[in-house]
């Protein structure tokens, strides 16, 4: 049986969450200051703390959705604490994990379109996943494992990565 667009994509984004959620626990469990890192940013330009975790789930659930041809499920960007965020990520694993992998079958070949602010992109469900999608949500998922690591969270490379499966 061929690598599926699914198994390139839910379980992917469903481990880095994971692994995200348990670097901010150890970063509660070591006593780090909450007001602090979510106030953290890594340059005056760049996004603090929270919106990096909100982009990332923003990329995984507009991913899964877009290749399953769904809605994507609206998040407001409201989180304020460590508590909300780890709760959006639950909630991003749950949408994740609801939708049958023979909902992406195909999805390489779909056309995926998103509109930003003075540009269209227009993608193949593959080129979308694999040079956009994915990572975008690496992106963020390691701005926010270095916002932890430069504010003296002790976490490493295989926090990031996580057990093998």
């Amino acid at each position: 049986m061929p690598f599926t667009i699914h198994e390139a994509s839910a379980p992917v984004f469903i481990r880095a969450l994971t692994n995200l959620s348990a670097m901010m626990d150890k970063a509660l469990a070591a006593g780090a200051d909450e007001a602090a890192l979510l106030a953290a940013r890594l340059a005056p330009d760049m996004h603090p703390f929270p919106r990096q975790i909100q982009m990332a789930s923003d990329s995984a659930k507009g991913a899964i959705a877009r290749l399953a041809g769904v809605e994507v499920p609206a998040m407001p960007d409201t989180e304020t604490s460590f508590a909300e965020l780890k709760e959006r990520i639950d909630k991003t694993i749950a949408f994740v994990n609801s939708i049958d992998a023979a909902a992406l079958d195909g999805a390489e070949d779909r056309e995926i379109v998103l509109t930003f602010p003075g540009t269209t992109l227009n993608f193949t469900g593959a080129q979308f996943l694999t040079g956009f999608a994915l990572p975008n949500f690496f992106f963020h998922i390691a701005m926010a494992y270095a916002l932890l690591r430069a504010n003296g969270v002790v976490i490493g490379k295989m926090d990031f990565l996580g057990a093998p499966n």
